[in-house]
């Protein structure tokens, strides 16, 4: 095995702080209408790189204001679709009221906003609702579950984030359609409703670093966001190629994908009725371990082949299965063989395969779907790879060395 390093182009903003207080100056927020007012800051669920000191600049900005912000879980029906579970999911990411110096109030309750022209109710985190502002923080970024202008976003996050597990189980009942079709109508009464002070957008280059930070007016939201996905898209790493025997992914979890590995990296959707990706094609995918961040949630295990013993033991059932009934996309929760370990997991992998050379085969092992910098690959995957893309050699090892074996 050969452990790789890809280039991709790098758009990492250098000075964070000072492009979001530019960002939040360019809003002509006044000073007089913030002050001693209760502001609501969204976090959600996912590993937004920087996201600490983005959320973190925001709020000394309002107190700077003279606004008393606090921070509010916007995930859904995530951390088990409750209020204790959706707290420890933040301190998993690093948000405590300690860490922050501000509250941090989470509860499943909601109010009704209204319907759509559809029919379909809208629902807000009550605490939300009732505070005098709200400001809507998330990345832009491709979808797992499906393709539209609005997938996952601000758009998102102020309709099945901000709506609790109400929310998402009144999208999610719509089943693909409810995602792709009324994301963009329930975003509108959120944003009618006059509660989104603004909304700050975040995309990510290809490391994951933090390519463009911009605030936004709630009545602009719509019509900037699905511009910001274009660029999202631009910048999604991918696999190194398309054609691949076995991949081996460390570690599945919530903090990577809202799928626990990202459907578009390892182009499997496993939804009903809705049609995989063309690329990449990956006969067996083994996935190892599981992220302490995802507190036992292993959604997306469904997607895989084979598992461990080792992360087998780390499911919390509840957890992965009340948002998997959330989502209505059962299969992402279906175990797959459970299998002692990896070394275990190639063998059967390989004897499947029915190869004459070992050699042969394509094989990857990447830390999880959201890191495709650092790689583990064989030497027919880097045969494919001379010419195609930017990369270098770090380093060989034996198969045993690679897995730890």
């Amino acid at each position: 095995m050969i452990q790789i390093k890809n280039h991709f182009e790098d758009r990492r903003i250098e000075h964070i702080e000072e492009v979001i207080l530019q960002q939040i100056a360019s809003l002509n927020l006044s000073t007089k209408e913030l002050k001693d007012k209760e502001i609501a800051i969204t976090v959600g669920s996912r590993g937004i790189h920087n996201i600490k000191l983005i959320i973190q600049t925001i709020i000394n900005k309002l107190k700077e204001y003279g606004a008393k912000p606090f921070i509010i879980p916007a995930m859904g029906s995530h951390g088990g679709a409750t209020a204790e579970g959706q707290l420890e999911v933040l301190e998993s990411l690093g948000f405590t009221e300690e860490s922050c110096g501000v509250p941090i109030r989470s509860s499943m309750e909601v109010v009704e906003l209204g319907t759509t022209n559809e029919g379909v109710p809208v629902f807000m985190d009550k605490i939300a609702y009732e505070s005098e502002g709200i400001i809507i923080v998330n990345r832009v970024k491709k979808h797992t579950d499906f393709t539209s202008n609005y997938e996952s976003g601000l758009c998102k996050m102020s309709t099945i984030g901000l709506g609790n597990h109400k929310m998402a189980q009144t999208m999610h009942s719509y089943g693909v359609k409810g995602l792709r079709d009324h994301i963009k109508q329930c975003a509108k009464v959120v944003f009618d409703s006059g509660k989104i002070l603004f909304g700050m957008a975040i995309v990510e280059d290809s490391y994951d670093h933090t390519a463009m930070i911009e605030a936004m007016p709630a009545n602009e939201i719509l019509k900037r966001e699905p511009k910001l996905l274009e660029l999202a898209n631009d910048l999604l790493p991918k696999l190194p190629i398309n054609e691949i025997d076995i991949l081996i992914v460390e570690q599945i979890g919530k903090n990577f994908s809202g799928t626990g590995m990202d459907t578009n990296v390892i182009g499997r959707i496993n939804i009903v009725g809705e049609t995989d990706p063309p690329n990449p094609n990956i006969r067996f995918i083994i996935v190892d371990d599981l992220s302490e961040a995802s507190h036992g949630n292993a959604l997306g295990i469904g997607l895989a082949d084979f598992t461990t013993e080792k992360l087998y033991k780390k499911i919390d059932l509840q957890k992965m299965n009340e948002n998997t009934i959330t989502t209505t996309f059962l299969k992402r929760a279906f175990i797959p063989m459970v299998l002692k370990d990896v070394h275990e997991a190639m063998k059967v992998s390989t004897n499947l395969l029915k190869v004459s050379d070992l050699n042969s085969l394509k094989i990857i092992k990447i830390k999880n779907t959201l890191n495709l910098e650092d790689l583990w690959v064989s030497p027919k995957v880097l045969e494919e790879m001379a010419g195609k893309a930017s990369f270098e050699v770090i380093s060989e090892a034996s198969y045993k060395e690679c897995f730890n074996e």
